[in-house]
């Protein structure tokens, strides 16, 4: 068994960041991560703007990736990639599988930093034929920015989050010109400038549109839309199935730490614990999804929180917990709030909150009768929606509701 400090899981941005503050703190520390490099997402996304939360300066996705990376193993910080977590134990203990075989490392404090994945056409349940051609944006860019190759010409694409977009500019890098962006909702799901990108590259956006079938027998060869009950082909040769994120929580889920099932995340504290005090979470794994450069300084602060809980600074994990009593919200974090009103050591400030549909309303957290946060909320889904941290009186439970007209 190999001992460390602390294990990083995940070599992205809250990975990086939290493994170099680490390491500057004087801790040892060692980032585990199954791809060949390190530098997470970035590393796929050859455009800007990274960097200028970070470094002050305009990045693109591969050269942020690698002074992240840079910066980490100047810190000494230790990064084994080719690895593959496989399970994790009470007490900090994990078992990996690499180049040198099954080893069991061990760790005063873990850190999962997975972020990420798109949901595949198989959850979204897209009927049809199984053609080659279909491809996340994720799988998307890695097949053109590291790999150099075009795998259509022509495609759709499936969804309008903010890397939807992302996958219109990795088309145009790479010479490919889609037929058209396909919303199932009736408006865009990134912010409304954002549709101002497709305008520009003469790609359209069909909202109210959802993909029934998928055509084509080695490769794709068409699909059907349906739109407003009526159905339409469109020849095309590729689907980009984009966005529909969701935490990469397989590890989680196998283990014996607790899943919040809003978010589909860890239940952490307001110090990145988890239900085992000897693990902590950070970045994407936490809500689905946030930028790079929120990331990295989440990373960070769950780093102080780490060097902390090291040092016998934090205080014993429990507190009230929240729970979601409206189907408008699809997750409220920290999911454990402490009755200390010290709440230093790296202690988000923020309640962060995410819709699961458009809501307008009031906000509301009750313990015991009493009014601990009350807002008025008018957001859509996918949006970063963030209030003042309460401060609960007891352990009991607060419970989240939204009163919501609609």
């Amino acid at each position: 068994m190999a001992q460390t400090e602390v294990l990083v899981i995940g070599a992205g941005p809250a990975g990086l960041s939290a493994a170099t503050e680490l390491a500057r703190l004087g801790v040892q520390v060692t980032v585990l991560d199954r791809e060949a490099e390190a530098g997470g997402i970035p590393r796929h996304c050859n455009h800007s703007p990274y960097g200028l939360r970070e470094f002050r300066r305009l990045m693109r996705g591969p050269t942020y990736a690698r002074r992240l990376v840079a910066e980490a193993l100047a810190a000494g910080v230790l990064i084994r990639t080719g690895t593959t977590v496989t399970a994790l134990h009470p007490g900090g203990a994990v078992d990996v599988t690499g180049a040198d075989g099954l080893e069991t490392l061990t760790a005063r404090a873990v850190l999962l930093a997975t972020g990420v994945r798109e949901t595949s056409r198989a959850a979204r349940l897209i009927g049809g034929e199984k053609p080659g051609g279909i491809l996340s944006t994720g799988a998307l860019q890695g097949i053109v920015h590291l790999n150099g190759q075009r795998p259509f010409l022509r495609p759709v694409i499936l969804g309008t989050e903010l890397v939807a977009f992302s996958a219109l500019l990795t088309c145009r890098h790479a010479g490919i010109t889609p037929v058209a962006m396909i919303e199932p909702a009736g408006r865009i799901t990134a912010h409304s400038p954002a549709i101002w990108l497709a305008r520009v590259l003469r790609v359209p956006v069909l909202t109210g549109t959802t993909i029934a079938e998928i055509h084509g027998r080695t490769r794709v060869e068409g699909v059907q839309l349906l739109s407003r009950g009526d159905r339409r082909e469109v020849v095309t040769d590729g689907v980009i199935v984009s966005g529909g994120f969701r935490p990469e929580a397989s590890l989680l889920r196998a283990s014996h730490l607790e899943v919040d099932a809003g978010s589909g995340g860890p239940v952490i504290d307001v110090w990145g614990r988890l239900s085992d005090p000897a693990y902590f979470a950070a970045g994407n794994l936490l809500r689905p999804v946030e930028t790079a450069g929120w990331c990295w300084a989440e990373g960070r602060r769950i780093a102080r929180a780490i060097h902390a809980a090291l040092q016998g600074r934090l205080p014993e994990p429990g507190g009230a917990r929240l729970r979601v009593a409206s189907d408008a919200v699809r997750l409220a974090l920290p999911q454990v709030l402490p009755l200390t009103t010290k709440k230093d050591n790296g202690a988000a400030d923020k309640l962060q909150l995410r819709l699961a549909r458009p809501a307008k309303g009031r906000l509301r957290l009750m313990q015991d009768g009493l009014c601990l946060l009350d807002r008025r909320i008018d957001s859509l889904p996918e949006r970063r929606i963030t209030l003042p941290l309460p401060s609960p009186r007891t352990t009991s439970e607060i419970t989240v509701t939204l009163e919501d007209p609609r």
